[in-house]
């Protein structure tokens, strides 16, 4: 079974691939950009979580990154149309099914690469916050028991008789 983190990211990634441009996860830039553009989802990092402790839960602020990469004379155009439909898709689901608590991007900052023989490529990369919660850092969300004689502690923070 996956993780929380995996289960989000594959949603982020699921959500991206409904845009026009291609998108991969986690691949290298390849030599041609497709004409519609192209989106590269990197898992990025969880960060240090902030620990509550009853019940035990660990609150990440997980920093994945969206490479966004455009080529061709209206490269202006065709970046700005992509990073507005990456927005849309975002803002349409902020909480991806209910799998994380919020999902926000912040503002790319492009710039503009030179290719010999080729036109230039705009390219960016969007920070992605994810905002989540589990009762594992490694992602184990299943309910463990800790157990007395008379009594049960469960990982999600409640006593319960035996």
């Amino acid at each position: 079974m996956p993780t929380p983190r995996e289960t989000i990211l594959a949603a982020l990634h699921a959500r991206l691939s409904a845009l026009p441009a291609t998108t991969l996860r986690g691949e290298v830039l390849p030599e041609r950009v497709p004409a519609n553009g192209l989106l590269i989802l990197r898992d990025g990092e969880p960060g240090e979580p902030e620990v509550t402790l009853s019940p035990l839960r660990y609150h990440y602020q997980h920093r994945a990154e969206i490479e966004a990469v455009v080529q061709g004379a209206a490269r202006d155009t065709a970046f700005d149309t992509l990073t507005a439909s990456i927005g849309a898709a975002l803002s349409a689901d902020r909480t991806l099914g209910g799998l994380c608590d919020w999902v926000e991007a912040e503002a790319p900052r492009p710039v503009d690469l030179p290719v010999e023989g080729a036109a230039s490529l705009k390219a960016a990369v969007i920070p992605v916050v994810l905002h989540y919660s589990t009762a594992d850092p490694l992602g184990c969300d299943r309910v463990l028991f800790h157990c007395s004689p008379r009594l049960c502690w469960r990982s999600q923070g409640s006593w319960d008789a035996r």
